[in-house]
Order: C-alpha cells, then sequence, then structure tokens
C-alpha cells in the first residue's frame, strides 16, 4: 500500500469512527429497547432511485469497523449504472448492528450517489471532448474526501485535495497582493526560500489580467474566472501551449458543452459537490 493510499484509509476511518459516535452516543436506545442482543437478521440496500451507486466500499468499512462479524454479499460495485428495484447489497448478522449502522450507510451512501450520478450526467455531456471535469473544495467540511472519492466514481476528476497541496491564486489573493504580478513574484519567491515544490495556478477575470500572466509567466495553470465560451475562445488562442487551462464559473449542464468545445484543458464545477441531490436508497429488512 502506498503512503498515499495509507493516508486516505486513515481519513476514511477516522471519518466513520466520528460518525458513529456522533450518531450513537451513549448507546443506540432504540435498537436495545426491542430487539434481543442475540437476534440475527438481514437486510437488503434498496436501490429507489436511478442513477450511479457510490459509496459501497465506505459501507463495507463501516461494517468492518463496528462488526467485523456481519456478512455482506455485495452485489453491485461503486460506478455500476442502478434502477429502481435494485439491490446493492445484502447484510447478515447482529440485528443490533445492522439496525445502529443503517442511517450512517444510508447518509453516506445517498450523498455519494448523488454526487456520482450528477457527475457521470455532466461527464456525458462533453464527451467527445479533450476537456476534463474537476470538482473544487465547496465541499462539506468534514467529509470532502467522500465526496471527492464519489466524483471520482461519477467520471469525474479531483482538483487539489486542500490548501496544502496546490498554490492558486484566486481573486482576493491577488487584490491583497496588490495585483496579478505581485502575486506571482511573491509566491515564487515563497516557494524558492520554503523549498517547496508546488504547483501554482492563478485566476484571472479578464483579458488584461491574462495579459498579465502572459507577460510575468511563473505559473503552471490559467484559470479563466465567469468568461464566457466566446470570450474563453479568444483567450485560448492567444495562451501557450507551455500553460495549462481551466475554465470556471457560471458553468452548468446546461451550457457546458459549449465550453468544452473551445479546447479549454479543465472545467472547475462546484455544484458538483456543493448543491447536489442525494439519491434516494433505502436499507430494508429481509425475512
Amino acid at each position: 500500500m502506498t503512503r498515499v493510499n495509507t493516508i486516505f484509509v486513515s481519513m476514511l476511518d477516522q471519518i466513520i469512527k466520528f460518525a458513529l459516535k456522533e450518531d450513537i452516543g451513549e448507546a443506540d436506545h432504540s435498537t436495545l429497547a426491542c430487539v434481543p442482543k442475540e437476534a440475527i437478521g438481514s437486510a437488503k440496500l434498496l436501490i429507489k432511485e436511478p442513477g450511479i451507486i457510490a459509496g459501497v466500499e465506505v459501507a463495507k468499512r463501516i461494517y468492518e469497523l463496528y462488526d467485523p462479524s456481519l456478512k455482506i454479499t455485495q452485489l453491485k460495485k461503486d460506478g455500476d449504472r442502478v434502477e429502481v428495484g435494485d439491490i446493492a447489497f445484502t447484510v447478515s448478522g447482529f440485528s443490533q448492528s445492522i439496525l445502529t449502522t443503517e442511517r450512517l450507510v444510508l447518509n453516506f451512501m445517498q450523498r455519494m450517489s448523488g454526487i456520482a450520478t450528477l457527475t457521470s450526467k455532466i461527464v456525458k455531456e462533453i464527451e467527445g471532448c479533450s476537456t476534463k471535469l474537476l470538482d473544487t473544495r465547496k465541499t462539506t467540511p468534514g467529509i470532502r474526501y467522500l465526496e471527492k472519492w464519489a466524483v471520482k466514481i461519477g467520471g469525474g476528476e479531483n482538483h487539489r485535495f486542500g490548501l496544502y497541496d496546490m498554490i492558486m491564486l484566486k481573486d482576493n489573493h491577488i487584490d491583497y497582493a496588490g495585483g496579478i504580478i505581485p502575486a506571482i513574484e511573491k509566491t515564487n519567491e515563497y516557494l524558492k526560500k520554503t523549498k517547496k515544490s508546488l504547483g501554482i495556478e492563478i485566476e484571472v477575470r479578464n483579458m488584461e489580467e491574462l495579459h498579465d500572466v502572459l507577460r510575468v509567466g511563473g505559473v503552471e495553470r490559467i484559470m479563466l474566472d465567469n468568461f464566457s465560451p466566446a470570450e474563453l475562445q479568444e483567450a485560448l488562442k492567444i495562451i501557450p501551449n507551455e500553460y495549462e487551462t481551466e475554465a470556471s464559473g457560471g458553468i452548468t449542464l446546461n451550457n457546458i458543452r459549449a465550453y468544452a468545445e473551445t479546447g479549454v484543458q479543465f472545467i472547475s464545477v462546484g455544484a458538483l459537490t456543493h448543491s447536489v441531490k442525494s439519491l434516494d436508497l433505502s436499507l430494508k429488512a429481509v425475512f
């Protein structure tokens, strides 16, 4: 296992353990009150809405951490297209364990499946174009890892994970720094001083700022923010191939095809994670 994978497995376990603690507190009194400790049962994860299923691996890890004796029979894998009435998996074992983990499994899977479904729909909309769809940091605090994982399951790509793994100079950074040129110059001085090897992306809001970037250089990617498809096309004509290009701002399912057809390399869409509708799922007892 690579160090990166180890870090994210650890992060997943921390998320699950905190969520269990948050939900259970001192005890699941509803279950303890009426279900005998020795009772054995089974349940199925039922699909109630068509989409892309995501979070099956998360559910399996929840069961492993809470009660390793639970047995999971997997019928669908993350990324599978599902229809109403499909069953993603069945779980069997102590009924108390199934009941206590029910809502946590559903909350994570519904959220992740909603993100994967929307991502898949947008990816399909730009099919045939070379553009890659990216997520953003507009995620739910504490579960960013799960939401970005869901984007990958849906066919999208991840932008930077946090503030530490890439430098992105956005409008406020630029304004506080005193403009495009000082922002870039100070950033490169910082990287040299700290001996950090980080990519630099800078946001431009208009053609004037773009010309400033091209004059000073010192970045790897240029984000063209709130440009129309026509404006974007004009901007791309003057950007040398040495720079990566990204479009962002005001891009929706309805207009993303026009942006992708300009040839921009990346399109970032915050809505993938910040305003998605969860997929309707249910965990039902099996007799």
